[in-house]
């Protein structure tokens, strides 16, 4: 194991966007101390990294920014233990580490000519965030065919990205459904758990991919909708991104049967994980 990929790259926080009502789920933008480290962080959507606070600790978190957005990083960090607390008591100009990029991401050029369906629920809509912004990016909107978002919170507070969902809505090359779990005063978008809501939109399985993202109950309720619509397992891209642990196969908390989720994954088809230990 080389001992650089332990060694964190400094970063400074160029901005803090809170996403939320609750005032618990915010945006960071970091941009790097060293222009070499900026050129030697490579990724594609889906891949994730390790922010430490000097002090803290670090901890596993889903990148939200797409290489098609230069210059800088974004993560979404929902405030949760005694790292994240820190990231979000954190303020501009403030020193991140950052190691990484990790794990496989989603499967960008196999899924060129294909129609893609992005389903997300709640904060783990991060890294579909960076997908989306990849795919519609004009360098790339024309490799990839139909492009449907299905977006689903418990509430509107909850909402994350409202100044990119209201720049989607604006494109007639793209389709956002948005949901909550129940009705609310001011709400004009669909009601309902996203698996309904997967079923009532009925993506076509024909030359489609379907990527999955979300709280475990609302994968495996999504996958049964997909499957009933029929999409083959091989067309069902899941990420297990909360499975992350130390981003290089070394401590062994992210392992189903022989697969390291940060090392194989985060991103598995539905017909990989059919072939490992039941498990999740």
């Amino acid at each position: 194991m080389l001992p650089e990929l332990y060694m964190p790259k400094l970063t400074k926080i160029r901005n803090i966007r809170s996403e939320n009502q609750a005032n618990d789920i915010k945006t960071f933008e970091l941009v790097f101390n060293n222009q070499e480290d900026l050129e030697e962080f490579n990724y594609i959507p889906g891949q994730f990294a390790e922010l430490s606070i000097l002090g803290k600790g670090e901890c596993p978190i889903g990148i939200a920014s797409s290489p098609t957005e230069p210059d800088s990083l974004k993560f979404t960090v929902k405030r949760m233990g005694t790292v994240t607390t820190a990231m979000h008591d954190s303020k501009e100009e403030d020193i991140v580490g950052i190691r990484g990029p990790f794990g496989n991401g989603w499967p960008i050029e196999d899924m060129k000519n294909k129609n893609i369906v992005i389903i997300g629920g709640g904060f783990a809509f991060s890294t579909l965030r960076s997908l989306t912004e990849y795919l519609i990016h004009e360098s790339n909107r024309s490799e990839y065919g139909n492009i449907t978002v299905i977006y689903g919170n418990r509430n509107p507070g909850e909402l994350l990205y409202e100044p990119e969902i209201e720049r989607w809505k604006k494109r007639d090359d793209l389709n956002i459904y948005l949901t909550i779990d129940q009705e609310a005063e001011g709400w004009s978008g669909m009601v309902g758990y996203v698996a309904p809501v997967v079923k009532e939109i009925s993506p076509s399985p024909d030359d489609s991919i379907a990527t999955v993202c979300g709280p475990p109950i609302m994968i495996k309720t999504t996958i049964d909708v997909l499957k009933e619509l029929g999409f083959s397992s091989e067309q069902i891209l899941n990420s297990l991104e909360m499975r992350m642990k130390c981003g290089v196969g070394k401590c062994g908390r992210c392992n189903i049967g022989n697969k390291y989720v940060c090392i194989d994954g985060p991103v598995f088809s539905l017909k990989e994980l059919e072939d490992m230990p039941d498990e999740y």
